[in-house]
C-alpha cells in the first residue's frame, strides 16, 4: 500500500474565477491641530527611571482595568439581548445608535488625539455588531448564524476579476479580521497577484437579500495588508486581514469566530468525528441570500497531529475550488468549535487517472494559528 509523502503529493487549490467591480468612499475631517497640539504639550510624559516608573506601572494597570472593563460591557449587552423582547432590542439599537452620534459630536470639537477618536469608532462598531447580533433577530430571518460568518471572497487586480474562494470573520480584543487560505491574497507559483478583494456583508436581518460590498486593499503604501506566519515546516497557508470597523455598515448582520470557539483538546475530537466546512464550492451558493452552502466530512487523520510534519490534519469532506480559506466546524455541547482552515484537495503525483480514484482527502490547517496572525 503506498504511503502518502510530502515530495508526492498535489495541492488542488485553483480558486474559481469570477467578476464584480465596486467602488467605496470614505468620509474625510479636518481637525483642530492647533488646539490639540496645546493640550499635547501640556500632558505629562512617562519616562523608565527613577520615580516615574510607578507612573508607568500605574498607566499600565489603568489600561488593563479599562479593558477588563470593555469586556464586562460587552458580557452585559450580549446577555441583555438574549432577556430583551424583540421590539425593546430594536429600541435600543435606535437609542444607542443617537447616544452614540452625541457622542461623536462632542469628541470632533473637543481637543483629542486622533487615537481616541479611533478607539472610540472601533467601539461603537463593536458595540453596535453585538447589538445586532441579537438570536432574535436572526431567528425572525430564518438563518443560521453558522452562515453569516462566511463570505465570499472575490479576488481582483485593479478592475479586473480574478478568482473567487471563501473566507470567514474572527474578532479578537475587539478587533475584527477577515481569515483566509494563503494562496487567495498570494499565489506567486501560480501567478496570482490581486491587489484588493471584495466581500459582502448582510445589512438587514429581516431581508437576507439586502447585503453591502466591502472593497478592502491588499496593499497599503506598498506593503502587504495582510498577516502571515510561518512554522517549522515553512509558510503556513493561512493568512489574516484587519477589517476597517468603521467601514462596517451600522446594521451589519455579519458574525464571528473568536479565540473561545478554537478547539483546544485534541481528545475531544477522535478519528472519524462527523465536521461540516462552510464555503462556496465552485462558486456556488445561494445567491438570493448570498449564503454559502455546507458539506459534511470527518476528521481523517489524528487531531492535534501535525500530518507528515505539516501543520494541519486531514478530512476527508467533498471539496471543490472556491473552498480555500472555509472553516472546518464541529458541533459538540450543544455548540460549535472551529477545528481549522480548509486549504487544499491532496492527490497522489502516482494516481494512474484512469484506473483510480482520487484520494478525497483535503488539508485543514489547525485553528490555533489564528492566535499568531491576530496579535499584535
Amino acid at each position: 500500500m503506498p504511503t502518502i509523502t510530502w515530495s508526492d503529493t498535489r495541492l488542488w487549490r485553483d480558486p474559481v474565477p469570477w467578476g464584480s467591480t465596486h467602488e467605496r468612499h470614505r468620509v474625510t475631517r479636518d481637525r483642530a491641530h492647533a488646539a490639540r497640539d496645546d493640550t499635547t504639550a501640556a500632558r505629562p510624559r512617562f519616562f523608565v527611571s527613577g520615580g516615574s516608573m510607578k507612573n508607568m506601572q500605574e498607566a499600565t494597570e489603568r489600561i488593563c482595568g479599562l479593558k477588563g472593563n470593555l469586556v464586562a460591557l460587552e458580557a452585559l449587552v450580549t446577555a441583555m439581548m438574549k432577556v430583551l423582547p424583540p421590539e425593546a432590542q430594536e429600541e435600543l439599537k435606535g437609542v444607542f445608535e443617537q447616544h452614540a452620534e452625541v457622542a461623536r459630536t462632542v469628541l470632533l470639537h473637543v481637543p483629542i488625539s486622533e487615537h481616541s477618536i479611533s478607539a472610540f469608532e472601533t467601539d461603537v462598531g463593536r458595540t453596535g455588531r453585538l447589538i445586532d447580533r441579537s438570536d432574535a433577530a436572526l431567528q425572525a430571518s430564518g438563518c443560521d448564524p453558522v452562515l453569516l460568518t462566511v463570505a465570499r471572497v472575490l479576488t481582483f487586480a485593479g478592475g479586473a476579476p480574478l478568482t473567487a474562494a471563501t473566507g470567514f470573520f474572527f474578532e479578537v480584543d475587539g478587533r475584527l479580521f477577515l481569515v483566509s487560505s494563503r494562496h487567495v491574497f498570494f499565489d506567486p507559483a501560480q501567478g496570482h497577484h490581486p491587489d484588493r478583494i471584495e466581500i459582502e456583508l448582510h445589512t438587514d436581518a429581516a431581508n437576507l437579500t439586502q447585503i453591502q460590498t466591502l472593497s478592502i486593499p491588499l496593499y497599503r503604501h506598498g506593503v502587504a495588508a495582510w498577516r502571515e506566519t510561518h512554522d517549522s515546516a515553512g509558510m503556513v497557508d493561512v493568512a489574516a486581514i484587519e477589517i476597517d470597523t468603521s467601514l462596517v455598515p451600522p446594521h451589519c448582520m455579519l458574525q464571528a469566530w473568536t479565540p473561545a470557539h478554537i478547539e483546544a483538546k485534541p481528545s475531544n475530537v477522535p478519528v472519524g468525528s462527523s465536521l461540516v466546512v462552510v464555503g462556496f464550492p465552485l462558486g456556488f451558493h445561494d445567491t438570493l441570500h448570498h449564503l454559502p452552502v455546507i458539506r459534511q466530512g470527518q476528521v481523517a487523520s489524528a487531531f492535534g497531529l501535525r500530518f507528515q510534519g505539516q501543520g494541519y490534519f486531514l478530512t476527508d469532506a467533498r471539496t471543490h475550488r472556491g473552498t480555500s480559506g472555509a472553516p472546518v466546524l464541529r458541533h459538540q455541547h450543544g455548540g460549535w468549535k472551529l477545528l481549522g482552515i480548509h486549504a487544499a484537495r491532496l492527490d497522489m503525483s502516482a494516481r494512474s487517472l484512469s484506473e483510480d480514484e482520487s484520494l478525497g482527502l483535503n488539508s485543514a490547517w489547525y485553528a490555533d494559528v489564528l492566535a499568531r496572525l491576530t496579535t499584535h
